[in-house]
C-alpha cells in the first residue's frame, strides 16, 4: 500500500471536511466529525483531519491507484472551494 499526503491552509478546513464527506457518503461509506473523516472508496480510503487554519488529506491504495485518488479527492475540494485558490501539492510515500 502507498500514501500521499497533502496540507492545504484553509480558514474553513472544517466545512471542507464536512462538505467531502457528505458528497461522498452518498455513493461509499463514510465516517466524519467536524475534526476528523474517512472516506472508503473501492480503490482506496482518504482520510481528513480538520485543523484551525489547515486541512489534511491522507490517501491510502495501491501504488497504481494513489494518483487516481488524488485526482478524485482533490479536484472534488477544488470545486467546492471555487472561492478560494487552494494550493494543494501531494506529497508520496511508500
Amino acid at each position: 500500500m502507498a500514501t500521499s499526503t497533502a496540507t492545504i491552509s484553509s480558514s474553513r478546513a472544517s466545512g471542507y471536511l464536512q462538505q467531502l464527506c457528505k458528497h461522498f457518503g452518498h455513493k461509499v461509506p463514510v465516517t466524519f466529525t467536524a475534526e476528523v473523516g474517512e472516506i472508503a472508496l473501492p480503490f482506496g480510503t482518504c482520510s481528513l483531519r480538520a485543523q484551525d487554519t489547515s486541512l489534511v488529506l491522507s490517501v491510502t491504495g495501491e501504488t497504481d491507484a494513489i494518483a487516481r485518488l488524488e485526482q478524485v479527492i482533490g479536484d472534488h475540494l477544488v470545486r467546492f472551494a471555487f472561492r478560494e485558490n487552494l494550493s494543494m501539492t501531494w506529497q508520496r510515500s511508500a
